[in-house]
Protein backbone atom coordinates (compact mmCIF):
# COMPACT_ATOMS: atom_id res chain seq x y z
CA UNK A 1 0.00 0.00 0.00
CA UNK A 2 1.38 3.42 -0.97
CA UNK A 3 0.43 6.43 1.15
CA UNK A 4 0.57 9.71 -0.72
CA UNK A 5 3.34 11.98 0.55
CA UNK A 6 4.95 9.27 2.68
CA UNK A 7 8.37 7.96 1.53
CA UNK A 8 8.87 4.24 1.09
CA UNK A 9 11.91 4.21 3.38
CA UNK A 10 12.85 5.99 6.59
CA UNK A 11 15.59 6.34 9.18
CA UNK A 12 15.19 4.41 12.44
CA UNK A 13 17.31 3.73 15.52
CA UNK A 14 17.01 0.03 16.26
CA UNK A 15 17.98 -2.57 18.79
CA UNK A 16 19.62 -5.20 16.57
CA UNK A 17 21.47 -7.12 19.28
CA UNK A 18 20.92 -7.22 23.03
CA UNK A 19 23.35 -5.21 25.18
CA UNK A 20 24.72 -3.40 22.14
CA UNK A 21 24.29 0.24 21.02
CA UNK A 22 21.43 1.23 18.75
CA UNK A 23 22.04 0.99 15.01
CA UNK A 24 20.79 3.76 12.73
CA UNK A 25 19.22 1.91 9.80
CA UNK A 26 17.18 2.68 6.70
CA UNK A 27 14.06 0.54 6.88
CA UNK A 28 10.70 0.37 5.07
CA UNK A 29 8.15 2.92 6.21
CA UNK A 30 5.09 1.19 7.72
CA UNK A 31 2.24 1.42 5.23
CA UNK A 32 -0.04 -1.48 6.18
CA UNK A 33 -2.57 -0.06 8.62
CA UNK A 34 -5.03 -2.11 10.66
CA UNK A 35 -8.51 -0.63 11.01
CA UNK A 36 -7.73 1.32 14.21
CA UNK A 37 -4.17 2.35 13.33
CA UNK A 38 -2.72 5.81 12.93
CA UNK A 39 0.46 6.48 10.99
CA UNK A 40 2.28 9.37 12.65
CA UNK A 41 5.07 11.46 11.20
CA UNK A 42 7.20 11.57 14.34
CA UNK A 43 8.10 15.07 15.55
CA UNK A 44 9.78 14.33 18.89
CA UNK A 45 10.71 11.10 20.68
CA UNK A 46 12.36 10.64 24.05
CA UNK A 47 14.48 8.23 26.04
CA UNK A 48 13.10 6.29 29.00
CA UNK A 49 14.64 3.97 31.58
CA UNK A 50 12.61 1.13 30.09
CA UNK A 51 14.50 1.53 26.81
CA UNK A 52 17.54 0.13 28.58
CA UNK A 53 15.48 -2.85 29.72
CA UNK A 54 14.40 -3.47 26.12
CA UNK A 55 18.01 -3.27 24.94
CA UNK A 56 19.13 -5.77 27.56
CA UNK A 57 16.47 -8.32 26.60
CA UNK A 58 14.23 -8.08 29.66
CA UNK A 59 11.09 -8.26 27.48
CA UNK A 60 12.46 -10.85 25.03
CA UNK A 61 11.81 -8.39 22.21
CA UNK A 62 12.05 -9.86 18.73
CA UNK A 63 14.92 -8.10 16.96
CA UNK A 64 15.48 -5.87 15.13
CA UNK A 65 13.10 -3.47 16.84
CA UNK A 66 12.92 0.30 16.54
CA UNK A 67 13.35 1.84 19.98
CA UNK A 68 11.40 4.37 22.10
CA UNK A 69 7.90 4.15 23.52
CA UNK A 70 7.73 7.90 24.17
CA UNK A 71 6.81 9.91 21.11
CA UNK A 72 4.41 12.21 19.38
CA UNK A 73 3.69 13.38 15.90
CA UNK A 74 1.22 14.37 13.22
CA UNK A 75 -1.35 12.00 11.71
CA UNK A 76 -0.57 11.35 8.04
CA UNK A 77 -2.80 8.29 7.50
CA UNK A 78 -5.64 6.53 9.30
CA UNK A 79 -7.08 3.02 9.37
CA UNK A 80 -10.51 2.28 7.92
CA UNK A 81 -12.37 2.43 11.25
CA UNK A 82 -10.66 5.47 12.77
CA UNK A 83 -13.28 7.98 13.87
CA UNK A 84 -11.66 10.24 16.48
CA UNK A 85 -8.57 11.36 14.55
CA UNK A 86 -7.90 12.81 11.14
CA UNK A 87 -4.92 13.83 9.08
CA UNK A 88 -3.08 16.76 10.59
CA UNK A 89 -4.02 16.03 14.21
CA UNK A 90 -1.25 16.37 16.79
CA UNK A 91 -1.05 13.12 18.73
CA UNK A 92 0.75 11.68 21.75
CA UNK A 93 1.52 8.11 20.73
CA UNK A 94 -0.11 5.34 22.75
CA UNK A 95 2.12 2.48 23.87
CA UNK A 96 -0.34 -0.41 23.67
CA UNK A 97 -1.13 -1.87 20.26
CA UNK A 98 -4.38 -3.77 19.65
CA UNK A 99 -5.88 -5.01 22.91
CA UNK A 100 -7.73 -8.32 22.51
CA UNK A 101 -11.14 -6.91 23.53
CA UNK A 102 -12.39 -10.08 25.21
CA UNK A 103 -10.25 -10.74 28.31
CA UNK A 104 -11.30 -9.85 31.87
CA UNK A 105 -9.36 -6.58 31.79
CA UNK A 106 -10.71 -5.48 28.40
CA UNK A 107 -14.26 -6.19 29.54
CA UNK A 108 -13.71 -4.66 32.98
CA UNK A 109 -13.58 -1.06 34.21
CA UNK A 110 -11.79 1.50 32.05
CA UNK A 111 -8.95 1.91 34.54
CA UNK A 112 -7.91 -1.72 33.98
CA UNK A 113 -8.12 -2.05 30.19
CA UNK A 114 -4.45 -1.24 29.63
CA UNK A 115 -3.52 -4.37 31.60
CA UNK A 116 -4.77 -6.62 28.77
CA UNK A 117 -2.32 -9.57 28.65
CA UNK A 118 -3.09 -10.35 25.00
CA UNK A 119 -2.02 -7.17 23.24
CA UNK A 120 -0.47 -7.43 19.78
CA UNK A 121 2.49 -5.46 21.04
CA UNK A 122 3.80 -2.47 22.95
CA UNK A 123 5.20 0.31 20.78
CA UNK A 124 8.95 0.63 21.25
CA UNK A 125 9.02 -2.33 23.63
CA UNK A 126 7.94 -5.35 21.59
CA UNK A 127 7.01 -3.62 18.31
CA UNK A 128 8.65 -0.79 16.37
CA UNK A 129 8.71 2.51 18.21
CA UNK A 130 9.23 6.25 17.96
CA UNK A 131 12.97 6.55 17.23
CA UNK A 132 12.03 6.75 13.56
CA UNK A 133 10.58 9.17 11.05
CA UNK A 134 7.19 7.39 11.12
CA UNK A 135 5.44 5.13 13.63
CA UNK A 136 2.25 3.06 13.71
CA UNK A 137 0.08 3.46 16.81
CA UNK A 138 -3.40 2.45 17.94
CA UNK A 139 -5.96 5.28 17.93
CA UNK A 140 -7.73 3.71 20.92
CA UNK A 141 -4.64 4.20 23.09
CA UNK A 142 -3.45 7.56 21.72
CA UNK A 143 -4.35 11.08 22.79
CA UNK A 144 -4.81 14.45 21.13
CA UNK A 145 -2.27 17.05 22.18
CA UNK A 146 -3.92 20.28 23.40
CA UNK A 147 -2.96 23.49 21.62
CA UNK A 148 -1.12 24.71 24.72
CA UNK A 149 1.28 21.75 24.80
CA UNK A 150 4.34 21.54 22.54
CA UNK A 151 5.60 18.38 20.90
CA UNK A 152 8.76 18.58 23.04
CA UNK A 153 6.61 18.51 26.16
CA UNK A 154 4.19 15.87 24.87
CA UNK A 155 6.74 13.20 23.93
CA UNK A 156 8.03 12.50 27.48
CA UNK A 157 4.44 12.52 28.72
CA UNK A 158 3.74 9.39 26.65
CA UNK A 159 5.34 7.23 29.35
CA UNK A 160 7.07 9.28 32.06
CA UNK A 161 4.11 11.60 32.37
CA UNK A 162 1.29 9.08 32.29
CA UNK A 163 3.20 6.73 34.60
CA UNK A 164 3.76 9.16 37.46
CA UNK A 165 0.31 10.69 36.89
CA UNK A 166 -1.19 7.21 37.19
CA UNK A 167 0.72 6.65 40.44
CA UNK A 168 -0.68 9.84 41.92
CA UNK A 169 -4.19 8.84 40.84
CA UNK A 170 -3.80 5.45 42.53
CA UNK A 171 -2.53 7.10 45.70
CA UNK A 172 -6.00 8.66 45.99
CA UNK A 173 -4.88 11.73 47.94
CA UNK A 174 -6.83 14.91 48.58
CA UNK A 175 -5.56 18.49 48.39
CA UNK A 176 -3.60 19.32 51.55
CA UNK A 177 -2.34 15.78 52.09
CA UNK A 178 1.33 14.87 51.77
CA UNK A 179 3.05 12.74 49.14
CA UNK A 180 6.70 11.71 48.97
CA UNK A 181 8.49 10.92 45.73
CA UNK A 182 11.51 8.66 46.19
CA UNK A 183 13.45 9.50 43.05
CA UNK A 184 11.98 13.01 42.85
CA UNK A 185 14.60 14.49 40.56
CA UNK A 186 14.48 12.04 37.67
CA UNK A 187 12.47 12.04 34.47
CA UNK A 188 9.31 10.85 36.22
CA UNK A 189 10.04 12.51 39.52
CA UNK A 190 10.31 16.12 38.35
CA UNK A 191 6.98 15.73 36.54
CA UNK A 192 5.46 14.12 39.62
CA UNK A 193 6.58 17.06 41.76
CA UNK A 194 4.82 19.50 39.43
CA UNK A 195 1.67 17.39 39.13
CA UNK A 196 1.43 16.87 42.88
CA UNK A 197 1.93 20.54 43.71
CA UNK A 198 -0.65 21.61 41.12
CA UNK A 199 -3.08 19.07 42.63
CA UNK A 200 -2.71 20.86 45.98
CA UNK A 201 -0.57 18.23 47.68
CA UNK A 202 2.37 18.87 49.97
CA UNK A 203 5.40 17.38 48.21
CA UNK A 204 8.43 15.75 49.81
CA UNK A 205 11.16 15.08 47.25
CA UNK A 206 13.88 12.53 47.99
CA UNK A 207 16.85 11.78 45.76
CA UNK A 208 20.57 11.05 45.96
CA UNK A 209 22.22 13.05 43.15
CA UNK A 210 22.95 16.76 43.43
CA UNK A 211 21.48 17.42 39.96
CA UNK A 212 18.35 15.51 40.90
CA UNK A 213 17.91 17.32 44.20
CA UNK A 214 18.18 20.67 42.43
CA UNK A 215 15.64 19.57 39.80
CA UNK A 216 13.18 18.34 42.45
CA UNK A 217 13.47 21.67 44.24
CA UNK A 218 12.95 23.72 41.08
CA UNK A 219 10.01 21.47 40.12
CA UNK A 220 8.04 22.43 43.19
CA UNK A 221 8.93 19.99 45.98
CA UNK A 222 8.18 21.77 49.26
CA UNK A 223 10.75 19.71 51.17
CA UNK A 224 13.83 18.17 49.54
CA UNK A 225 15.83 15.48 51.35
CA UNK A 226 19.15 13.98 50.34
CA UNK A 227 18.85 10.18 50.45
CA UNK A 228 22.59 9.90 51.04
CA UNK A 229 22.05 10.65 54.73
CA UNK A 230 20.60 7.13 55.07
CA UNK A 231 17.18 5.66 55.67
CA UNK A 232 16.95 6.34 59.41
CA UNK A 233 17.86 10.00 59.00
CA UNK A 234 15.48 10.40 56.07
CA UNK A 235 12.65 9.01 58.22
CA UNK A 236 13.50 11.52 60.95
CA UNK A 237 13.47 14.40 58.47
CA UNK A 238 10.12 13.32 57.05
CA UNK A 239 8.55 12.99 60.49
CA UNK A 240 9.74 16.50 61.37
CA UNK A 241 7.55 17.94 58.62
CA UNK A 242 4.56 15.62 59.06
CA UNK A 243 3.84 15.99 62.79
CA UNK A 244 5.61 12.70 63.48
CA UNK A 245 3.23 10.63 61.33
CA UNK A 246 4.94 10.21 57.99
CA UNK A 247 3.57 11.05 54.56
CA UNK A 248 0.07 10.01 53.52
CA UNK A 249 1.45 8.14 50.51
CA UNK A 250 4.80 7.59 48.82
CA UNK A 251 5.70 6.83 45.20
CA UNK A 252 8.82 4.77 44.54
CA UNK A 253 10.39 5.96 41.29
CA UNK A 254 13.95 4.83 41.95
CA UNK A 255 15.53 1.45 41.20
CA UNK A 256 17.96 1.80 44.12
CA UNK A 257 17.99 -1.40 46.23
CA UNK A 258 16.70 0.37 49.34
CA UNK A 259 14.24 2.72 47.63
CA UNK A 260 11.06 0.70 48.26
CA UNK A 261 11.98 0.07 51.89
CA UNK A 262 12.66 3.77 52.40
CA UNK A 263 9.36 4.72 50.76
CA UNK A 264 7.47 2.42 53.13
CA UNK A 265 9.37 3.63 56.18
CA UNK A 266 8.43 7.27 55.56
CA UNK A 267 4.75 6.44 54.96
CA UNK A 268 2.29 6.81 57.83
CA UNK A 269 0.68 3.81 59.51
CA UNK A 270 -1.98 2.23 57.24
CA UNK A 271 -0.73 4.37 54.35
CA UNK A 272 -0.06 3.32 50.76
CA UNK A 273 3.20 3.02 48.86
CA UNK A 274 2.89 3.06 45.08
CA UNK A 275 5.61 0.99 43.38
CA UNK A 276 6.45 2.35 39.94
CA UNK A 277 10.17 1.60 39.54
CA UNK A 278 11.03 -1.76 38.02
CA UNK A 279 14.16 -3.20 39.65
CA UNK A 280 14.71 -6.96 39.30
CA UNK A 281 13.66 -7.47 42.93
CA UNK A 282 12.00 -5.36 45.61
CA UNK A 283 12.97 -5.76 49.27
CA UNK A 284 10.71 -4.45 52.03
CA UNK A 285 11.09 -5.41 55.73
CA UNK A 286 8.17 -7.43 57.11
CA UNK A 287 7.57 -4.84 59.83
CA UNK A 288 6.17 -2.45 57.22
CA UNK A 289 3.49 -4.95 56.19
CA UNK A 290 2.72 -6.65 59.47
CA UNK A 291 3.24 -4.06 62.21
CA UNK A 292 2.58 -0.85 60.28
CA UNK A 293 -0.05 -2.08 57.79
CA UNK A 294 1.59 -0.39 54.82
CA UNK A 295 -0.21 -1.32 51.60
CA UNK A 296 1.95 -1.64 48.49
CA UNK A 297 0.26 -1.04 45.15
CA UNK A 298 1.92 -1.47 41.78
CA UNK A 299 1.10 0.96 38.99
CA UNK A 300 1.59 0.67 35.21
CA UNK A 301 1.21 3.77 33.00
CA UNK A 302 -2.42 4.99 32.74
CA UNK A 303 -5.57 4.22 30.78
CA UNK A 304 -6.29 6.43 27.80
CA UNK A 305 -8.87 8.63 29.52
CA UNK A 306 -6.33 9.44 32.24
CA UNK A 307 -3.69 10.17 29.60
CA UNK A 308 -6.00 12.72 27.98
CA UNK A 309 -6.89 14.16 31.38
CA UNK A 310 -3.17 14.48 32.15
CA UNK A 311 -2.45 16.32 28.88
CA UNK A 312 -5.29 18.74 29.57
CA UNK A 313 -3.89 19.25 33.08
CA UNK A 314 -0.43 19.90 31.61
CA UNK A 315 -1.91 22.63 29.42
CA UNK A 316 -3.99 24.17 32.21
CA UNK A 317 -1.19 24.26 34.79
CA UNK A 318 1.75 24.91 32.45
CA UNK A 319 3.58 21.75 33.47
CA UNK A 320 7.04 21.75 31.90
CA UNK A 321 9.58 19.05 31.12
CA UNK A 322 13.28 19.54 31.77
CA UNK A 323 14.60 18.34 28.43
CA UNK A 324 18.03 17.69 27.00
CA UNK A 325 17.33 18.05 23.27
CA UNK A 326 19.37 16.38 20.55
CA UNK A 327 18.67 17.10 16.90
CA UNK A 328 18.16 14.21 14.51
CA UNK A 329 18.05 10.45 14.91
CA UNK A 330 21.77 10.18 14.24
CA UNK A 331 22.39 12.01 17.54
CA UNK A 332 20.85 9.20 19.60
CA UNK A 333 24.25 7.69 20.59
CA UNK A 334 25.28 11.02 22.15
CA UNK A 335 22.00 11.26 24.04
CA UNK A 336 22.38 7.72 25.41
CA UNK A 337 25.95 8.48 26.45
CA UNK A 338 24.79 11.52 28.44
CA UNK A 339 22.01 9.51 30.06
CA UNK A 340 24.45 6.78 31.12
CA UNK A 341 26.88 9.34 32.55
CA UNK A 342 24.52 10.09 35.44
CA UNK A 343 24.78 13.81 34.68
CA UNK A 344 21.53 14.18 32.77
CA UNK A 345 18.91 16.23 34.59
CA UNK A 346 15.44 15.48 33.26
CA UNK A 347 14.66 13.78 29.96
CA UNK A 348 16.73 13.17 26.85
CA UNK A 349 14.70 13.99 23.74
CA UNK A 350 15.33 13.61 20.03
CA UNK A 351 13.96 16.32 17.76
CA UNK A 352 13.07 14.17 14.75
CA UNK A 353 11.45 16.90 12.66
CA UNK A 354 13.54 20.00 13.35
CA UNK A 355 11.75 22.18 10.80
CA UNK A 356 8.36 21.57 12.39
CA UNK A 357 9.66 22.25 15.90
CA UNK A 358 11.21 25.54 14.75
CA UNK A 359 7.87 26.55 13.21
CA UNK A 360 6.08 25.56 16.40
CA UNK A 361 8.38 27.77 18.45
CA UNK A 362 7.95 30.67 16.05
CA UNK A 363 4.15 30.40 16.35
CA UNK A 364 4.43 30.45 20.14
CA UNK A 365 7.05 33.21 20.27
CA UNK A 366 9.58 30.88 21.89
CA UNK A 367 13.22 31.64 21.19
Amino acid sequence: MTIQGVPQEMLAAQVVEYNKPYKINIIPTPTSLSEHDLLLKVKVASLCHTDGMVSSGVFSTKLPCTASHEGCGEVVATGSSVKEFEKGDRVMAGIILHRCGHCTDCLGPDEMKHYCPNVAGMVGVTTNGNFAEYVLVDERESSKIPDGVTYETAAPMACAGITVWGGLVRAGLKAGETVALVGAGGGLGHLGCQFAKALGLQVVGIDARDEALDLARSSGAHIVINARIGKEEVVKEVKKVTDGKGVDSALTLSDAPDAAAMACAITKMHGTMIQIAQPPEISIPFVEFVFRDIRVHGSLVSPRYEAQRMLDFVAEHNITVKTNPFFGLKEIPRMVELAHSGKMAGKGVIIVDDDEIKKEKERRGIS
